[in-house]
């Protein structure tokens, strides 16, 4: 595993020569600042809000991996004191879906920062998130000696068609897409990296019905203390050294963790697919775009009579979907 993780940094190094930077303003970022990394294709549309949702969080500083954006995204960003961007053309697939851009990002700015890697349509919330900015939460988790976080992935969508309400830039997407599945998840634990695997939710439920086996992993762990020796292996699934993975409690109490409102199942999703089906460039020959192709000519509507309207990070705790373990 040493060595996997050695090979993981040295591709992230040898990567980093496709991303150009567009404007570096990492010189501002100053000691015990908060970060964020994402990685991100056309979605201008929803930065407004996200930048909004995060400054008010607490973030300190933004850096975007641009992928040949052609929607307006970089001329939006540029400017913006707390934002830095990297453009490239190269092929996601083949940096490990973006983790290898990412990892290089991190090992060279975000040594010694607690630093949170989301997608754009992700809303990382946490316990106590309404009234303590996140620097109350990477304080305590500094102070009990606790370096990485994790959330589960949790897929919002609305009552009705999909392309029913449009999204308007600036918009909070939960003012659409604010229904849940409460239940209807599996979860097994990966003995290879330590980490939890859990799928389920509506994806799983609508798409993958004959397949469940094969529905998207719902497992993240988004926020890490970050050290120049670290490396994500799969997107936010599991980490390299395999410690930081073990964000569960093994001995049947709970540890703190979060959730990440994954807001995907807007008006914009059709062509967003319909875009990531043609290029191709998504995990397991893009097989979570053939399966929502072979069902968006139908307009799915993924509300059922067991979807929960989402009210606050209280109601998840209720329904054992995260938790405040002992931080109180």
């Amino acid at each position: 595993m040493r060595l996997r993780r050695k090979r993981r940094i040295i591709r992230a190094v040898r990567k980093s020569r496709e991303l150009t930077p567009v404007q570096d303003n990492t010189n501002r970022i100053r000691r015990g600042d908060i970060l964020l990394v994402c990685t991100m294709r056309n979605e201008q549309i929803r930065l407004p809000y996200f930048l909004q949702y995060y400054r008010d969080m607490g973030i300190n500083h933004f850096l975007f991996v641009d992928n040949g954006s052609t929607d307006g995204t970089v001329p939006y960003l540029t400017g913006m004191p707390d934002v830095s961007v990297w453009y490239t053309n190269a092929s996601y697939k083949r940096a490990t879906f973006g983790v290898d851009w990412m990892n290089y990002l991190k090992r060279k700015y975000a040594h010694g920062h607690w630093v949170l890697v989301v997608d754009p349509d992700e809303f990382f919330i946490y316990p106590f998130c309404d009234t303590r900015p996140i620097r109350g939460l990477t304080d305590w988790l500094d102070n009990s000696s606790i370096r990485s976080f994790s959330a589960m992935l949790l897929d919002m969508y609305p009552k009705g068609p999909i392309d029913q309400q449009p999204y308007r830039a600036g918009q909070d997407p939960l003012e659409i897409a604010n229904w849940f599945d409460s239940g209807n998840y599996t979860i097994k634990r990966n003995w290879k990296f330590g980490n939890l695997w859990i799928q389920g939710g509506p994806r799983s439920r609508v798409f993958f019905t004959d397949a469940p086996e094969k529905a998207p992993a719902l497992n993240k762990i988004p926020l890490v203390k970050w050290d120049r020796k670290y490396a994500y292996e799969s997107s936010t699934h599991m980490l390299l050294p395999r410690g930081l993975n073990l964000v569960y409690d093994e001995w049947g109490g709970e540890k703190a963790s979060g959730a990440l409102l994954h807001t995907k199942f807007l008006d914009t999703f059709h062509a967003k697919a319909e875009e990531e089906l043609q290029r191709k460039q998504h995990y397991s020959a893009s097989v979570e775009y053939v399966a929502y192709a072979e069902s968006l000519n139908d307009n799915p509507d993924l509300w059922c009579k067991w979807s929960e309207k989402y009210i606050n990070w209280r109601q998840l705790e209720i329904l054992g979907l995260m938790s405040k373990g002992n931080w109180a």
